[in-house]
């Protein structure tokens, strides 16, 4: 499988955007976000999404975002989106001049959860990479590229078919800013089986 941007389609396409094989841009709209219920009792899903679709088993999926996100709550990344009530989100929440919110979220039959760590508000770059593993998912970070960190492992309720990944970026308050994605790279699973576990096959 390639990452082709020829297969790309927006879920509600934002006003200002570019894309090519070597780099997509966005440009948010305010009052724009993903969320589901839990805790904050709202729920948000007017973000513009960009994504593929397939029913490959198991493959890793890796992009670099560069941002100039400077509004609380403004964010850019990798995204699984399936419907409404059921996708996954990873990336940085600028909160203020001091810190962001390296995170994600993950939301099954319309309930969000949100995971996160602070991070310095200086960190403008990040690498992400989702792999999948059936309907199992695995996230993780990177600075440079090279070195990846795990974010979180989870399971898709409604992940087991063809599924739809690919890149997102909102403004969830009055704000605007430009994410650039780079690097978009579709590879074998990196998210290696533990010892003992089945060899990995399509089925």
């Amino acid at each position: 499988m390639k990452f082709d941007v020829k297969k790309l389609k927006w879920t509600r396409e934002p006003k200002d955007f570019s894309v090519s094989d070597e780099k997509i841009e966005i440009v948010t709209n305010p009052h724009t976000d993903l969320w589901q219920r839990t805790y904050y009792h709202f729920r948000n899903d007017n973000a513009p999404v960009l994504q593929m679709k397939t029913d490959e088993k198991f493959f890793s999926f890796t992009v670099k975002t560069e941002f100039d996100s400077k509004h609380r709550f403004d964010q850019c990344g990798v995204v699984m989106y399936l419907d409404s009530e059921n996708w996954l989100k990873a990336s940085i929440e600028y909160e203020n001049e001091d810190f962001s919110h390296l995170g994600s979220v993950v939301t099954n039959n319309g309930y969000s959860d949100w995971a996160t760590t602070q991070i310095s508000a200086g960190i403008k770059s990040m690498w992400y990479r989702l792999s999948r593993r059936q309907d199992d998912y695995c996230v993780e970070c990177s600075l440079d590229g090279e070195k990846f960190s795990q974010m979180r492992i989870c399971h898709m309720h409604k992940g087991d078919g063809e599924i739809s990944f690919g890149i997102y970026a909102c403004s969830p308050e009055d704000s605007s800013f430009k994410a650039t994605f780079t690097d978009m790279e579709i590879s074998d699973c990196k998210w290696l089986s533990h010892n003992g576990q089945a060899p990995d096959k399509n089925i």
